[in-house]
Order: structure tokens, then sequence, then C-alpha cells
């Protein structure tokens, strides 16, 4: 027993030892933080607390779970900040970078004297719009403009001289004949078998088919190019067959571009595509060059004059006409007559849209 009784009582005092190391480890670190964060006692020593701990170390208990809770929330305060901040600035950087693109493509569509005059104009809710005196600024302006108007038209015509004589000096031979381009669009069904169908007896004609998928307006105009140097260098398009879908006032050329009579004068990308093909076309042919339309009937609807009128207007100072009539008219079948095989196009057209039989084992 007395054994039992004396190793009860020195299990006792290790336990108490061990407490006591704590507490003064706890007391040491309460008072480092005393002195550290004076602030954060927020008057601790007032408070009576019923408890076993001495005082003191009570209150340095207190005050380091207060000091670690104001670093934990001042960290994840300065991560939340941090994250905003640049969420902020991402958006102002796409938002910049979107008024830069659009602010370029707006002072490009715009003119000169249009943007004289914006920049004269007063603001929408002011009740009394008035313009100042400018007279003399519009004049300046106007007188400027006429001038560079002038020149521009100067310098077209010395470059329409100049092509118009290399032109002739390439194509003056009695063997040459005009170019016919066939521009194929691959979204017409079984498009891969027109150039099966042209008419053998005209070397002529020129087959494009491009993808309209992927293709861009710059591709085909190179691949136009190419053809026409491959054929006779120098040579331009007399006649030309543009075979794509579309509908009464439209044109379905590529993928997401469908021209139109309000989108041949507003976008950029397709004003310069009928620009650049009109000086594909010939300046020494006596007659207006002619641009057929086929595969869709582009006249149905009043637009589809006005699309060819634009279109016209653009390809200004060349001298273009358009046609689209219909197949089944006698000047529809003069026109397939013009680029095909008749017979082999009744045949492709009988089975373009048929899945039975292949036009292969046809041909």
């Amino acid at each position: 027993m007395g054994a039992v009784a004396s190793r009860r009582r020195a299990l006792r005092s290790e336990a108490m030892s061990s407490v006591a190391a704590k507490v003064r480890a706890a007391r040491a670190f309460g008072e480092y933080l005393s002195q550290s964060h004076p602030e954060n006692r927020n008057g601790a020593d007032d408070v009576p607390i019923r408890t076993w701990f001495p005082k003191e170390t009570l209150f340095s208990f207190q005050t380091a779970t207060t000091t670690m809770q104001a670093v934990f929330r001042g960290h994840a305060e300065r991560k939340r900040r941090k994250r905003e901040n640049e969420s902020a600035s991402v958006i102002q950087r796409n938002f910049r970078k979107h008024l830069r693109m659009v602010g370029s493509r707006r002072v490009k569509a715009q003119t000169f004297a249009e943007r004289r005059e914006r920049s004269f104009s007063r603001s929408w809710s002011d009740p009394t719009p008035m313009k100042a005196d400018t007279s003399h600024d519009s004049r300046d302006s106007n007188d400027l403009q006429s001038s560079c108007s002038a020149l521009d038209e100067d310098f077209e015509g010395l470059d329409w001289e100049a092509e118009k004589g290399l032109e002739a000096v390439a194509c003056d031979s009695e063997d040459f004949v005009p170019p016919k381009v066939m521009l194929i669009s691959s979204k017409v069904p079984k498009a891969e078998y027109i150039p099966t169908i042209i008419r053998r007896d005209d070397p002529s004609i020129i087959p494009i088919l491009y993808d309209h998928e992927h293709a861009t307006f710059e591709d085909i105009l190179e691949e136009i190019e190419k053809k026409l140097n491959i054929y006779h260098k120098g040579a331009r398009i007399w006649k030309m067959l543009i075979f794509c879908q579309g509908g009464p006032g439209h044109l379905y050329l590529l993928k997401n571009k469908v021209a139109t009579f309000a989108k041949v004068e507003k976008e950029e990308d397709m004003i310069h595509f009928w620009k650049r093909l009109s000086r594909l076309m010939s300046k020494v042919n006596p007659e207006p060059n002619i641009i057929h339309v086929m595969g869709c009937y582009i006249l149905g609807n009043p637009n589809g004059e006005k699309l060819f009128q634009n279109l016209r207007t653009l390809m200004t100072p060349y001298r273009v006409t358009f046609e689209s009539p219909l197949e089944l008219s006698a000047q529809g079948k003069q026109m397939i007559e013009t680029y095909f095989d008749f017979r082999l196009y009744r045949l492709w057209k009988s089975r373009q849209h048929s899945k039975l039989l292949d036009f292969d084992d046809v041909l």
C-alpha cells in the first residue's frame, strides 16, 4: 500500500509540474503579445472571470486568441481585395480593348466631313442644340476634301490608263480568247462535279471551286489572280459566273458572310472584296463585263435589284453588269450554254439532290 501511495504522489507531482510549465509558457507568450500589440487588450483586466487559472494567465490566452483571429481576418481580407482588384483590372483592360477596336472601325468608316461635323454637334440632352460659327472652317474643309478627291481621281485615271495599256499589250495576239471565270461554292449540292460538266470545246472557261466554310475573300481573290496568270499572263475577266446559294435579294458567298444591298455598303471586308474583284475585270472589253449569278434567283424581290445596283456602284469606274435569269427561260438557257455542256448540266441537275445514284456512275 505504501508503494502504491508513493507512486500516486509521484504521478501527481509530475502532472502538476507539467501543467505549471505550460502555464508559465502561456504567461510568457501572453506577455510578449501584450507588449507587441497593446491595442488588443480591450480592457480584459477589468472583466471578472471565474476560473481556476490565474488572472494574468487568462489574459494571456485571451490576448493570443484575439491576435490570431485578427491576423487571420486581415489575411482573408487582403486576399479578397486582391481578387477583386485583379477582376476589375481584367474587365477594364478588355473594355479598353473593345473601345479601341470599335473606335478604329468607326474612324475608318467616317469621312473627313462627317468627323468634322460630328466634332461641332451638341449633346442630345441640350434643349437648344446649336452650332458655332464654322463657316470658314467648313469652307476650308470642303476645299481640302474637294482637292483630295480631285487628286484621287487623277491618280485613278492614271492607274486606269496604265493598266489598260498593259492589258492591251498582254492580250494583243490573234489566238487570245478572253477568259471566263466560274466561281463555285462548295455549299452547292454536288458542287465537286461542276468542273466536269463545263464546255469541253471552250478552253477559256476557268472553274474555281472554293471552300464555303473556311475560305476568306482574300483566298478567293488570290486564287482568281493565280488562275488568270496561268491562263494568260496579264489577262482580265470578260465574263464571270458566281455559282452559290442564296435567295431573293441576298447571296451566301461565305460562311457568315451574306451579301445584301445594305451590307455591301457597310461591311469593310465585303466592300474590299468587290472593289478588288472589279480590278480583275477587263478594261479593253468594248462591252460591259458580265457577272452571272446561278444557284439562286436574286431578282425575286426589289432588294435583288438594289443589291446589283450597289455592286455596280462599288465596282465603278469598271463597267460591269449583273445578270441572274431564271434557268428555264431563254436567257437562262443561253447563260447555261455559255459555261456548261447543256446535256451534262441537265443530267447533273436531275441528280443534284439524289442519294440513290452516284453521279460518277452516270458520267
